[in-house]
């Protein structure tokens, strides 16, 4: 049938095919997962990367690194809040999070307890005189946060459930782990995996296993599987979460008895977070950065810091392009991968270098390559560097408004190690980490966010996609 009006109907289909080739040339979309070990700071540090890069939009120089590997600074036009289209993941809350760290008593945002997606739209004029024939360019920025209980679950999808029973019995035979751990081994004790079946004996090895994961998080452990026993998301505690390891754990075990059930929960789990948590989540985001709170690490003691070195390292192991994460999923990524150091502003700048190094060192060949690379970073600064008396010599040192605290005060936190420390430096005077305060910054952080090195990071993790 004819058009009733053939002119209107040419300008129609002449301006849906210049939208479809603008759409095609100019429109590009850069996918992040911003993920880490819990109470690495993963959401202030999303906070403070949307707001300095909107502030960026309004010529504001909050990332000057990012900025020069962006080229002209002019070429940014604007940088604006997407729309959350028809995503199931929930919508980050940036609007939230600034009003809590801008209030009257400024206090940190709640850690991450589920997934949660944001996205931005930058819009840049292009570099070459030819280019600009197309138009301006349009990235939309894809963020996700995700609760570092569950990256640590990653290791877990390579091993069935006599293997990890039989790695998880051993960690628990370390000192502090069998501490923390008492009332579930002794318990423990008394079962055996030929047993019936029970579901009230596996919900109560399930309850017993998670409260010792609970306390050994308080002193400072990470290597804590299986991640939702920490944090179950909005979801809750499913009965597919009830099991632990036994330290007569079968991969043969006999159908009816207490192995076979727990092992059968076990591969459920798995398979749920293959499905919910991982695939159409990780596996879609090709740029990602993982946050480590080391300094914390440092200042809980040996068996912390080693135990937070195991948990990244399997991590990282398990996101390079060749890793677990890669076979599993059937994608190779991500194309790049930043690792951060946070709470960098906890100690003073000569000490950030070491701090950067001491994470690549942790991290070995698992952050090198094309791609990699390693920082030292404060999301939110908090302090400002500072001199004090420390033997009778000056020395550096940081100075805040301590948690909980009215007035500022100088803070020498001691030494931070460029490499992995040996036993002389756990010997001497620990490694000393203060809680500071957020510094008082406008509800709509128009002015960006103090911080240290989000600029040089998002350069190496972003830049590419950007210039």
């Amino acid at each position: 049938m004819l058009p009733t009006d053939p002119v209107a109907w040419l300008r129609s289909l002449l301006e849906t095919g210049i939208r479809t080739a603008d759409d095609t040339l100019n429109e590009t979309v850069i996918r992040l997962a911003v993920t880490g070990l819990s109470r690495a700071g993963k959401t202030v540090f999303i906070v403070s990367m949307l707001a300095n890069l909107l502030a960026m939009g309004r010529r504001v120089d909050t990332l000057p690194a990012l900025a020069r590997r962006i080229g002209d600074g002019a070429r940014l036009r604007s940088v604006t809040r997407a729309p959350s289209g028809s995503s199931t993941v929930p919508h980050f809350d940036l609007d939230a999070k600034l009003e809590a760290l801008a209030g009257r008593e400024p206090s940190w945002p709640d850690r991450t307890a589920d997934l949660s997606r944001i996205a931005l739209t930058l819009t840049l004029d292009r570099s070459h005189a030819l280019g600009r024939l197309a138009g301006p360019r349009r990235v939309t920025l894809e963020v996700l946060d995700y609760p570092g209980e569950w990256l640590l679950d990653l290791p877990m999808l390579g091993q069935d459930y006599a293997d990890w029973s039989r790695e998880t019995m051993a960690s628990l035979s370390h000192p502090l782990r069998a501490a923390e751990a008492a009332p579930f081994l002794t318990w423990l004790s008394g079962v055996r995996g030929s047993d019936p079946g029970d579901e009230s004996v596996a919900r109560r090895g399930y309850t017993l296993y998670r409260e010792a994961l609970h306390r050994l998080r308080e002193h400072g452990l990470r290597w804590l599987q299986p991640g939702r026993a920490l944090n179950p998301g909005p979801r809750g505690e499913a009965p597919v979460l009830f099991f632990f390891p036994l330290p007569d754990a079968s991969d043969r075990a006999l159908p009816g008895t207490l192995a076979a059930l727990l092992a059968d929960r076990h591969a459920a789990y798995l398979d749920d977070m293959r499905r919910e948590a991982f695939r159409g989540r990780l596996d879609r985001f090709d740029r990602q950065i993982v946050l480590v709170d080391v300094l914390g690490a440092l200042h809980a003691g040996e068996a912390a810091f080693d135990d937070t070195a195991r948990a990244i390292g399997a991590i990282a192991r398990a996101l390079r392009r060749d890793g677990l994460l890669a076979r599993l999923l059937g994608q190779a990524q991500p194309t790049h991968l930043g690792f951060a150091a946070t709470k960098a502003d906890h100690v003073p700048a000569t000490m950030r270098p070491a701090l950067a190094s001491l994470l690549r060192d942790l991290l070995g060949d698992a952050a090198k390559g094309e791609g990699r690379s390693v920082h030292a970073v404060a999301s939110l600064r908090a302090t400002e560097d500072v001199r004090v008396m420390r033997d009778g010599r000056s020395v550096e040192a940081v100075s805040g408004i301590p948690l909980g605290a009215e007035k500022r005060r100088s803070f020498d936190p001691g030494h931070v190690p460029a490499t992995r420390p040996g036993a002389s430096y756990w010997a001497a005077p620990p490694f000393l980490f203060e809680g500071f305060r957020p510094p008082l910054i406008d509800l709509h952080a128009r002015n960006g966010i103090p911080h240290i090195g989000l600029d040089t990071l998002l350069a190496d993790v972003l830049g590419d996609a950007l210039a």
